[in-house]
């Protein structure tokens, strides 16, 4: 047997052994292995080199003290050392300090692996798309049941007499969601409505129709714009906030805890937040409306020099009572998208912060596509209808 030390000055507080017998390299960490040490842990670890060995054993049963920095400089060296083909046959701590190595390992704390450059060609390009499509299809298929169970649970908390609606975090969500979402959603509509204008305007003044600017932004905005810009705003503000906290929640733990004492997540969570924005995003949508048409009506009066009784009467004879509800009969629906996507994106979060982001932008993207793929639904099915 030959020994190599690779040795700390101070020998009571850290070290790591490397003895290599045949094609077997052993490596034996001892003493405190700590924040305090980790500098000098951290270049003697990376002097570590395979030099032909196949097989490695890792026995840290003489470590005193371990933290996640020290933990941290273990897990890197047994995983350069897989990277190099070494297979690690064992990797042995004491007891007590298994868990947290167990933890950081499952959650990836741990040093990123360099992947291999992707290759390319006709093979690997329809692999990748076999791969999203079944990850589509997963996501899809897991959503579906979790629509079920929120209906379900929705259904139950309203009507089952066992059972109380959470008014307080109920309304809670509404403030939230509709009330406090007033002044972004006011000036985002209000902008719409001078670019539309304006752009209508310049167009149809081509034709001497500048009139018709009216009836563009009335029926534009009512049908259209006000419900399609009020949702994208919301499912960026409000569906973002319902992963990035229930996320959170599932991060430190809280969502287990609340299990564990016996609570319907799906009532306490879901089902506040999922009605509460289904309340609060027709309002938003009706409250855009009129800030829109505002807004074009102020563009129209200063480019056009119509004024406001003109305007008010061309509307009137554009838009009807059922131009108005064609718009607010679709926001319940991408509420409830928003709210579903958001809450299931949410309880899906890994318990680490880089889940927590990852998540989070998926469900604003995946948000924004249900709310126009739906939104081209109704357009056609309108259209079909004759409405």
């Amino acid at each position: 047997m030959r020994n190599r030390p690779l040795a700390i000055p101070d020998e009571t507080l850290a070290d790591l052994r490397v003895e290599r017998r045949q094609n077997i390299l052993r490596l034996i960490p001892t003493g405190e292995w700590n924040v305090g040490q980790s500098p000098r842990l951290d270049l003697v670890t990376r002097a570590v080199r395979p030099d032909g060995a196949r097989q490695a054993d890792i026995d840290g049963s003489g470590v005193t003290e371990l933290d996640s920095a020290g933990a941290w400089l273990l897990l890197r060296t047994k995983r350069e050392l897989e990277q190099a083909g070494v297979q690690v046959r064992s990797f042995v701590l004491p007891q007590h300090y298994m868990p947290l190595v167990q933890t950081m390992e499952e959650e990836h704390i741990a040093p990123p692996v360099r992947h291999a450059v992707r290759p390319r060609g006709v093979v690997p390009f329809l692999e990748g798309t076999g791969r999203g499509t079944m990850h589509a299809l997963g996501q899809g298929y897991a959503m579906l049941g979790f629509l079920g169970r929120v209906t379900v649970e929705a259904i139950e908390a309203v009507f089952a007499p066992r059972r109380e609606l959470p008014l307080p975090a109920f309304v809670k969500q509404i403030e939230e969601t509709g009330l406090t979402a007033l002044p972004i959603v006011g000036l985002l509509a209000f902008l719409i409505g001078v670019v539309l204008a304006y752009q209508g305007a310049d167009q149809l003044r081509r034709f001497g129709a500048e009139i018709f600017t009216v009836d563009l932004l009335g029926v534009g905005f009512l049908r259209e714009l006000g419900g399609l810009v009020t949702a994208i705003i919301v499912a960026g503000r409000s569906g973002s906030a319902f992963t990035a906290f229930i996320g959170t929640m599932r991060v430190n733990e809280e969502v287990d805890a609340m299990e564990t004492m016996g609570l319907n997540i799906a009532e306490v969570l879901v089902i506040p937040r999922v009605l509460g924005l289904v309340i609060a995003l027709p309002l938003l949508t009706f409250y855009a409306d009129v800030v829109g048409l505002i807004g074009g009506m102020v563009m129209c009066y200063f480019d056009l020099h119509i004024t406001v009784p003109v305007f008010l009467r061309e509307l009137q004879q554009a838009i009807t009572f059922k131009t108005l509800l064609v718009g607010l009969i679709k926001a319940p629906v991408f509420a409830f998208l928003i709210g579903l996507v958001g809450c299931f994106e949410g309880l899906r979060v890994e318990r680490n912060a880089e889940s927590v982001g990852r998540l989070t932008t998926r469900s604003v993207v995946e948000s924004i596509f249900l709310i126009i793929t739906f939104d081209a639904g109704f357009s056609v099915l309108f259209s079909i209808l004759g409405i």
